[in-house]
């Protein structure tokens, strides 16, 4: 049973960073010239603490819903961590492949919506999976904020 345990969590973490690499693909194909072009706030970023960051997010949810996932075996929550990783891999679409910052920011809104929803079942089901998902919480939102910003100045 303990390695199904484990196969499990492999197989969470090569879905997860499988969205993760697909993001990441279509930034760093399509994020210039076009970004550099953008006028960005003073409170964005370098360039440099993106994927640390992200590494470090899709490492905690995929934890996260692995914990869930072995102690409740519950498809629904599975299902909506997966359509929730999909809103989460397209925003690098929308955002530097098609330069659309609108409907990233829609797209940044319903990441957030998801993360909400996920936070309140872990809640009810598993502290740690709850706290494991504030990072990735935290910077969403800050996300949102950034990419709002970068719309309304552009």
């Amino acid at each position: 049973m303990t390695h199904k345990k484990y196969l499990s969590l492999i197989i969470i973490l090569i879905i997860t960073f499988t969205a993760s690499y697909l993001g990441s693909f279509v930034t760093t194909t399509f994020k210039e010239p076009w970004y550099s072009s953008l006028t960005l706030p003073s409170f964005n970023p370098p360039s440099w603490v993106f994927p640390p960051v992200w590494t470090s997010l899709y490492f905690m949810m995929s934890i996260a819903i692995w914990i869930i996932w072995i102690n409740f075996f519950d498809k629904n929550i599975l299902k909506i961590y997966f359509i929730h990783l999909f809103f989460n891999s397209i925003w690098s679409v929308i955002f530097f492949g098609f330069h659309f910052i609108g409907l990233a920011l829609i797209d940044l809104l319903i990441i957030l919506i998801f993360i909400v929803i996920l936070m309140k079942i872990y809640y009810s089901k598993n502290r740690i999976s709850f706290y494991l998902m504030i990072p990735y919480f935290l910077w969403s939102t800050y996300a949102l904020v950034l990419n709002f910003t970068i719309f309304i100045i552009n």
